[in-house]
């Protein structure tokens, strides 16, 4: 008998998070649990509305973004042997702000990440 948990990954997903009407993750053990997602039992705070649109809004600026202004933020992550993609990258620097450490990334690659060119 196949279990659902394989046949998922035979599909090629390493699924996390949800999927559809299904929440999955991995547990202790590594194996995949998932059930139907609940409904949420209250409307979202403001909190939580705030920052969803900040991701939403770093999801607009970095598909605005020139072809060549993306391709930099990928291979600065690639060249610093970070861990992340470039949209990672990008997405930490536009929530925090935090320049120093961009800088320090563009030192060590050698390439120039902000400010960025072409940035609507």
């Amino acid at each position: 008998m196949i279990r659902a948990e394989d046949l998922v990954r035979f599909w090629g997903f390493n699924t996390q998070g949800d999927f559809g009407p299904w929440t999955f993750y991995t547990d202790q053990r590594k194996g995949l649990v998932f059930f139907l997602k609940a409904p949420p039992l209250e409307p979202p705070s403001l909190t939580q509305t705030f920052i969803r649109n900040q991701f939403r809004t770093n999801a607009y600026v970095w598909r605005s973004l020139p072809v060549s202004a993306r391709r930099d933020w990928e291979t600065a992550a690639k060249r610093a042997h970070l861990k992340i993609h470039g949209f990672n990258l990008f997405t930490f620097w536009n929530i925090t702000k935090d320049d120093a450490t961009i800088h320090t990334i563009e030192r060590i690659t050698n390439i120039n990440l902000i400010p960025l060119q072409g940035a609507p």
